[in-house]
Formats: C-alpha cells, sequence, structure tokens
C-alpha cells in the first residue's frame, strides 16, 4: 500500500504544487475524501494551489481581499455549518445568511474577508458543501411545505454514496424542517434519534406480516413506534386489519410502500386503508406513504388520508445548486472580472457569523 509509515495515506497541507506531488494514496480505502483531507486542501481543484505558489512567487500571497458566494437560482441556504469550521482559526471574517433562509437568484449569500492565503484554496470545497447542502435542504423544504404540517422523514440515504449521506439528511432534517430521518449519524448530527421501521426483507424471511409485527412488538425497547409494512404479501387494506388486531393499541401506524408494479401507493387506497381502519375501530393508527414521493404526490396523498410521508430520492437526487465565489475587492480596491460588478454588493441579510 501506498502512504506513510503506518499504512495510511499521507495528508499534507496543500500549500504549493510541491504538496500535490508529494501527495500519496492507498491502493486499498474508501474513495471518499477523510475530514483530514478535506481540512487540508486535498480535495480542492488544483488551480488553486498553482496559485498559491504564482502568487507567493509575486510576494502577494497574503494579500488582503473581500471575496462573495452567489447562487445562479433561487433556494434554501445551507451547509454554512461546514464552511464555518473550514475557515476557524483561518484569520478571516465571514458574514453570511443564516441557514434555512430563502434565497434568491444572484443574492450574496456569503461575504469573507481576510488575507487571500487565509482561504482562496479552498474556494472549490466551499462551494461544493453550499451547493449540495442547499440543494437537499431546498428539496427538503418543498415536501414539507406540501405536507402543511403533516410530518415528513427523509429515506435518501440508500440514493448516494454513504459519505455525503449523512450530510444530506442532516441537511433534510435541520435545514429543510423535515421531522426524522433514516440514517443513522445523520439524524445523530442533527441531534435526534433515526426513524424507520424494518425492511421487507425481514417480513419476507419471516414469512407472514403479522407474525413479523408480533416479533417486531416484542423486541422492541417502550418509546419505540410501532410501525408495519403491509404491502409484502397479501392486499395492504387486509394486512392492515390482521397487523391492527393483532397488535390493537400498541400499534402506532402501518406503512404503505407499494411498488410501481403494482400500481405504488394511491390517493385511493389510502383512502381505503383509512376508511377500513376507521369502520374497524382503529382510528388512532396512522399511515405512512413512502415510494417515489414528490410533493405533488405528498398533496394528493395527505388529501386522502395518509398521515406522514418517507422521501428519499426527491431529496436526495436534488440537483446541486450551482454557487460562484467572486473577488470583489483586492487591497481594499473595488475590482471584479468582466461581467460582474465591482466592489461589495449590498445585502443588509447578511450577519456577521465569524
Amino acid at each position: 500500500m501506498k502512504g506513510g509509515a503506518d499504512g495510511r495515506d499521507t495528508c499534507p497541507e496543500m500549500d504549493g504544487i510541491a504538496d500535490v506531488r508529494s501527495f500519496r494514496v492507498g491502493e486499498r480505502r474508501l474513495h471518499s475524501a477523510t475530514h483530514e483531507e478535506i481540512l487540508t486542501g486535498c480535495t480542492t481543484d488544483v488551480y488553486f494551489v498553482k496559485a498559491r505558489d504564482v502568487l507567493r512567487d509575486g510576494g502577494r500571497l497574503d494579500t488582503e481581499v473581500t471575496a462573495e458566494i452567489f447562487a445562479r437560482k433561487s433556494g434554501v441556504f445551507a451547509g454554512l455549518e461546514e464552511v464555518l469550521t473550514l475557515l476557524d482559526g483561518r484569520k478571516v471574517t465571514v458574514h453570511s445568511l443564516r441557514e434555512g433562509d430563502a434565497f434568491a437568484a444572484k443574492e450574496v449569500l456569503v461575504r469573507i474577508c481576510g488575507p487571500y492565503e487565509a482561504f482562496g484554496v479552498f474556494e472549490t470545497v466551499m462551494l461544493g458543501m453550499l451547493a449540495s447542502a442547499s440543494a437537499w435542504a431546498t428539496a427538503a423544504r418543498e415536501c414539507v411545505d406540501a405536507a402543511e404540517g403533516k410530518p415528513v422523514l427523509c429515506f435518501g440515504a440508500r440514493h448516494v454514496h454513504p459519505s455525503v449521506a449523512p450530510v444530506m439528511e442532516r441537511t433534510a432534517l435541520k435545514v429543510g424542517g423535515c421531522a426524522g430521518a433514516s440514517c443513522i449519524l445523520g439524524a445523530k448530527l442533527a441531534g435526534v434519534e433515526p426513524s424507520g421501521t424494518v425492511p421487507h426483507a425481514a417480513v419476507l424471511i419471516m414469512g407472514d406480516t403479522v407474525e413479523l409485527a408480533l416479533r417486531y412488538d416484542a423486541v422492541m425497547p417502550d418509546g419505540e413506534p410501532r410501525i408495519v409494512l403491509v404491502d409484502t404479501f397479501k392486499d395492504e387494506a387486509e394486512e392492515t386489519l390482521r397487523v391492527a388486531a393483532a397488535l390493537g393499541d400498541r400499534l402506532n401506524a402501518v406503512r404503505l410502500d407499494t411498488p410501481g408494479e403494482r400500481g405504488g401507493v394511491s390517493p385511493e387506497l389510502v383512502a381505503e386503508v383509512r376508511y377500513r381502519l376507521d369502520k374497524a375501530g382503529f382510528p388512532n393508527v396512522r399511515i405512512v406513504a413512502s415510494g417515489g414521493l414528490s410533493p405533488d404526490r405528498i398533496r394528493e396523498l395527505a388529501q386522502a388520508g395518509a398521515d406522514s410521508f418517507g422521501v428519499g430520492s426527491y431529496i436526495s437526487h436534488a440537483a446541486p445548486i450551482d454557487m460562484t465565489m467572486d473577488l470583489k475587492e483586492v487591497g481594499g480596491v473595488p475590482i471584479a472580472k468582466r461581467g460582474r460588478l465591482p466592489g461589495r454588493l449590498d445585502n443588509p441579510r447578511l450577519g456577521r457569523v465569524l
């Protein structure tokens, strides 16, 4: 394995091109970056490292500058906490929107002031943090707004690389407004316990939904909601009533996750399950809907009687919101590349965050 003497990757601070050339990675490792690799600049674009050598040679690397970050389209602002962790102790001041603020296209989201040497190499990293997190927060907020007060759970971890799944689910919870998340680390980062029942695999192995429900009730600790999948073997309405009869008032909810091959979770199905539960004397059993949900489908299913929603791909597949960082002052003098306005652009919503 290539790397340090202990077999691990060496991870120098990316101060110049010589550090890039000397950086070695192990042959057997996960392909995602470690926290150390991010914080030392190993995930930046190489041209920012080359710029350090050029500016250092010209005696300008420590020039005081002002940089501003804006987005190409509107959205919900997120990713600031990681940016501040990256910049902490680097002798810069930062003004920013708050996480969760809605923003307009071209609005200044972040303003950083300080020597270029302190933060310029991290342009790629900061933009990536903000672009992805803001996209996930925006998609989550759209789902939460569509649910009109009914809980939305983020089930998107399976759709993205595990290195970013916790970032996504923490963002969906803390910024997007979701009520829960299934990814253990993502939920813990947001300060809550993870949410979810058991997979279809457990029902299939057990061989019967009611038997699975009884075993689940027996082994889960008090306080853990009894939520049971009811679309594995039989008609969803029939299975719902079987489970409700078996668990009685210990059943909190049933989850409908009918695949598209069987028509998916439709408003008609939700309405039937709700009706049959009520007629059978189980009005307190809630209905959780999941499976390819979008804001439009959430609105339809909520009107039909669904009580909460598990959303995966709509949040996880949100396209990153294109972010740009421009230098607007160099040595206290307003300046900008052609096509951009020189000097600080006023945004009274910015507040000092670092």
